[in-house]
């Protein structure tokens, strides 16, 4: 049996695959028993939740720190707690510092979500950080993922907010400033154009919280973010500069 915190949109599609392999209890602020019980969960509260074996936590990374308060003291010797933030570092150090030595960490980050795993989870990734976890029982969690189709990839926290600073934080940047330009839909398109709307719709199902959260607290994503734009501005001066017929643009 499983506790779940939290049934946001990644909460809901977790209860659902959950739910259909093993009883899934979950617990959300604001109810939405109906939602719970059409995944095929339960609702329950908080020390119900708190008392399964193993607690996943689908909250948003800045309530995160709030709820490990709340949960630190509910919780069983033994108890794997599991997370799936889109960043590792700060969530980490907050798990150890916060969550008592005897239960277990896992920090996970799922490299999908309701959309794009909406109807299977074969060959979609998810990042392992085996924090502080007996062997045994992080192998039987690796396993059961990898039986469900994932691609499991086990790394360090810092080394997944380097790399993901990049990969999602910079993707999310650049379908925000689509969103905010404007980027139409248009008859004389090109397949660029056509992805880089992919990327502004992928984006967009995602909520701003997500967005602001991504970058605030990873360490990583603010100096890829302006290394980004000073290279865009430095194109711009080019083009600027052959414009004003005072030379050509290089590429180095």
């Amino acid at each position: 049996m499983i506790g779940l915190i939290g049934f946001g949109r990644f909460g809901k599609l977790t209860a659902r695959y959950l739910a259909g392999d093993m009883a899934v209890l979950v617990y959300n602020r604001s109810g939405k028993e109906a939602a719970i019980a059409a995944v095929g969960a339960a609702a329950a509260d908080l020390d119900t939740v708190c008392a399964q074996p193993l607690v996943v936590l689908c909250v948003p990374i800045s309530r995160m720190q709030s709820t490990l308060s709340a949960i630190a003291h509910r919780l069983k010797p033994g108890t794997v707690v599991v997370d799936v933030c889109s960043v590792k570092t700060l969530p980490v150090r907050w798990m150890c510092e916060t969550l008592p030595a005897t239960v277990s960490i896992l920090a996970t980050h799922p490299m999908f979500g309701p959309d794009s795993a909406a109807d299977s989870l074969n060959a979609r990734k998810i990042v392992l950080c085996p924090v502080r976890i007996p062997e045994r029982r992080y192998a039987v969690i690796r396993d059961y993922l990898a039986g469900k189709g994932l691609v499991t990839i086990e790394t360090t926290a810092e080394s997944h907010d380097r790399e993901i600073a990049i990969t999602l934080a910079l993707t999310h940047f650049i379908g925000r400033s689509l969103s905010r330009f404007g980027a139409p839909a248009l008859d004389i398109d090109t397949e660029g154009y056509q992805r880089l709307r992919h990327i502004l719709g992928v984006v967009e199902n995602d909520t701003w919280e997500l967005f602001q959260d991504m970058h605030r607290y990873n360490p990583y994503a603010a100096d890829v973010r302006r290394a980004f734009i000073a290279a865009m501005a430095e194109i711009e001066n080019g083009l600027t500069a052959v414009e004003n017929h005072e030379g050509p643009v290089t590429d180095r």
